[in-house]
Parts: C-alpha cells; sequence; structure tokens
C-alpha cells in the first residue's frame, strides 16, 4: 500500500556547514590559501590605490588651475598694427600706459603688454655664427612679467628703469641658459640676439601664467621696439594683455579692462576671462580614471586567474574526497557549492586585505608630498564586493568540474 512507503529523505547543507566546510577546506591548505589570496590583495590593493591616487592628483590639479586659472585674464589686440599710432609705447591699440590703466582695476595684481619678437631673431653666446638653441623672444613691459610670475634662479626681474630707458637686458629661461653656458650672473655675462648684446639680469626656471608659447627669453618692450620693430600683423604675431587678478576678482576685471585701456575704442579688444578650472579638472581627472581603472583591471584578472587555479587544484588533489562526499548522499549542487564557496571566501579575504593596503598607500603618498587624500567613498566600499565577485567567477569552472566527478571513478583513485 502506498502509505507503507515514505520517500527517502533528502539531503541538506545548511549556510552554516557549508561555510564550516569552506573554511575547513581554506584552511587545511594556509600556505596556499595565503599565496592565492595574494592575488586578489594585489588586485583589489591596486584598483583602490589607483583610483584614490587618480582622484588626490585630480584634486591636487584642481587646486593648482584654481591658484592660476582663475586669476588669469587676457587681452588680445584685435586689430593689430591697423590702427597703430605714431610714437605710441607700444605701437598697437595698447596705450603707452597700458600697465598703469589696468593696474587701477581694483583686484588687479598685475598687468601688462608682451608679444614675440618680430623676424625671430637669433640668440646665440657669441655675435656671429655659433650654435645657439632655438629660443621663443617675448617683448614684455615690466607688468606683464610680474603677471606671468617667473621663479627666478638667479638675479633679478625686469623693472620699470629697463623699460623706460630701452636696456639691452634679458631674462634667460633655464633651458635656454646652460645651452648658451650661462650658469652665474655676477660677471655680468652677456647674449646676443642678432649680433647685438644683451645682459643678463635673471634666469628664470619657469612661468606661472605662461604665455602662448612658453617664453625662452623675455627682453624689454621698449628695447624691443626699438631694436626690432612693431609687434607682426598677424593673430599670432600681435601685442597682448597679461593680468593676474586676485581670487573672485577675475571677471569684474575682464568687464572692466577693455573700457580702462581705451575707453574711446573698447571694441578695440577682446578680454577673455579664466576658463572655468572644473572642467578641466574633471577632464583630467576622466583621462587618468580610465587609464589606471584599465591597469587595476588587469591586476583584478591575475587575482581572478590565482584564485581559478588554486581551486582547480584543490579539485584535482580532493577527488577522493569528493568521491567519498558523493558516496554519502552529497548531491552535485552541494559539491559545486562547497568550492564555489571556498573560492568567494577567498576572493572576499583577498577583497578586504587590499581595500585596506589601497587606502594606505593613497595616505602614504598624500602625506609625503603634503597633499590631500581624496578617496571615493563608493569605490572604497564597492572593493571588497568586487573581490567576492571576482572569487566567485573565478571558481564557476573548478566547481562544475567537482559537482560532474563521477563517484566510483574518484574512489577508485581514477
Amino acid at each position: 500500500m502506498a502509505h507503507d512507503t515514505l520517500p527517502e529523505p533528502g539531503t541538506r547543507l545548511g549556510a552554516r556547514d557549508l561555510c564550516e566546510e569552506a573554511v575547513a577546506g581554506i584552511l587545511q591548505r594556509p600556505g596556499r590559501s595565503a599565496l592565492t589570496v595574494l592575488g586578489t590583495v594585489l588586485g583589489i590593493g591596486g584598483f583602490v590605490a589607483v583610483l584614490g591616487l587618480t582622484a588626490t592628483a585630480a584634486g591636487r590639479i584642481g587646486e593648482q588651475l584654481d591658484l592660476t586659472r582663475a586669476t588669469t585674464v587676457t587681452v588680445a589686440d584685435r586689430a593689430g598694427t591697423d590702427q597703430g599710432r605714431p610714437g605710441a609705447d607700444p605701437p598697437t591699440s595698447f596705450p603707452a600706459d597700458a600697465d598703469e590703466r589696468l593696474r587701477r582695476i581694483d583686484g588687479v595684481e598685475a598687468a601688462g603688454v608682451w608679444w614675440p619678437v618680430p623676424g625671430n631673431p637669433v640668440l646665440s653666446d657669441r655675435p656671429t655664427g655659433g650654435e645657439h638653441p632655438a629660443t621663443t623672444v617675448l617683448a614684455a613691459t615690466p607688468g606683464a612679467v610680474a603677471a606671468m610670475a617667473p621663479t627666478l634662479r638667479a638675479g633679478v626681474t625686469m623693472d620699470a628703469f629697463a623699460q623706460r630707458t630701452g636696456q639691452r637686458v634679458v631674462l634667460l629661461g633655464q633651458a635656454a641658459a646652460e645651452q648658451l653656458g650661462v650658469s652665474r650672473l655676477d660677471a655680468q655675462p652677456a647674449v646676443y640676439l642678432d649680433g647685438l648684446p644683451y645682459t643678463v639680469i635673471g634666469i628664470y626656471s619657469d612661468v606661472r601664467r605662461q604665455p602662448a608659447t612658453p617664453p625662452g627669453a623675455i627682453v624689454p618692450a621698449r628695447t624691443a621696439l626699438e631694436q626690432f620693430g612693431p609687434p607682426g600683423g598677424g593673430a599670432d604675431r600681435r601685442a597682448q594683455g597679461l593680468i593676474a587678478t586676485r581670487a573672485g576678482a577675475a571677471s569684474v576685471v575682464a568687464e572692466q579692462a577693455a573700457v580702462a585701456l581705451r575707453p574711446d575704442s573698447p571694441d578695440s579688444f577682446t578680454v577673455t576671462p579664466p576658463a572655468d578650472p572644473h572642467g578641466l579638472q574633471d577632464g583630467v581627472g576622466s583621462d587618468l580614471t580610465r587609464l589606471f581603472l584599465a591597469l587595476a583591471t588587469v591586476c583584478l584578472l591575475v587575482g581572478a586567474a590565482g584564485i581559478a587555479n588554486a581551486t582547480l587544484v584543490a579539485v584535482l588533489e580532493r577527488t577522493e574526497e569528493i568521491g567519498l562526499r558523493r558516496a554519502l548522499g552529497a548531491r552535485t549542487r552541494h559539491i559545486a557549492a562547497q568550492f564555489l564557496t571556498e573560492s568567494t571566501v577567498l576572493g572576499t579575504l583577498g577583497g578586504l586585505v587590499g581595500t585596506g593596503l589601497g587606502v594606505l598607500a593613497v595616505l602614504a603618498v598624500a602625506a609625503a608630498h603634503d597633499w590631500t587624500a581624496v578617496m571615493h567613498p563608493a569605490a572604497t566600499l564597492a572593493a571588497p564586493l568586487i573581490g567576492s565577485v571576482t572569487g566567485l567567477l573565478a571558481g564557476l569552472y573548478p566547481s562544475l568540474r567537482a559537482a560532474r566527478t563521477d563517484p566510483l571513478t574518484a574512489l577508485r583513485g581514477g
């Protein structure tokens, strides 16, 4: 009769039993497990570190952009030499006292006029012949030099006396000075522009506010007018204004600059306020993130390959154990779950340890360079989960292979 036959009770493997079996399997070979976890640690640690360092570097770039770009206003001469006036200094739409007019605007710290010296004069260490570096030579008023904010390595910067009297003096960029053999200024060394001697009064390593072309040498504007003529008429050769402002004053200064220069013809100039630094910062940060994220992905793939290899080796070594478990009633899904849980636990451990090491790496680099460490919580919190998913995916094939093991063959040692 039907009530005399009872169904065979099904085997069950609870979550607690599954975790205990997985942990026991991992602890059976602690050395191998540690090496397996190491791959994931490096992958997750690299993932967290590169994202943190990218965010920190982007923040640092943003700080520099805020300090420089947000306080820089440029003025372009739209008319060029067409509206030049004889006797003006310089002979462009800019008035002779452009520095002073711009300096009167509230919020301006330094301002002046500059242009590429026409004719591309040859800078050399001797009057005629000889090797010389290809150097961009700019003519600039003292206010423009102050707005550029050169970082002096030796000597002094240009002053109003050199401009007013048309002195043959020059500020050299560090690269040009090295190529010309100028290292000390106590003997008042001279270099030559198209055969004309110029005394080197200063050497600078860089300029904070770059003109269109980084200058290799800077000479007084009045001297350039007398020796090489007025600025060229091309769009890239015209005189331009450079204004350094206080923080937060750039937009107001940009609105007033053209009228301050030429109340009678403000349309002679195109004034460009500072660009939004956050847009450039986001662009740079996005590019760096994509680059380093690709590297972190490679690290994760290496870690996944390590887990998959270790789990597969464990399956091959424990074939008899698998056969015994099957003979005692374990089903294929129980065997698959056991090894899948082991690989997931390994991935999770690697994710946790790697996240901690990655955060410590970002903090150490930021502290060493006196930066502000930036860590996105989403990346930090998701990293251990990524480790778990990596371990889960890496254990799929080994666990399926273990589940398909024939119990009779396994018990016979085949």
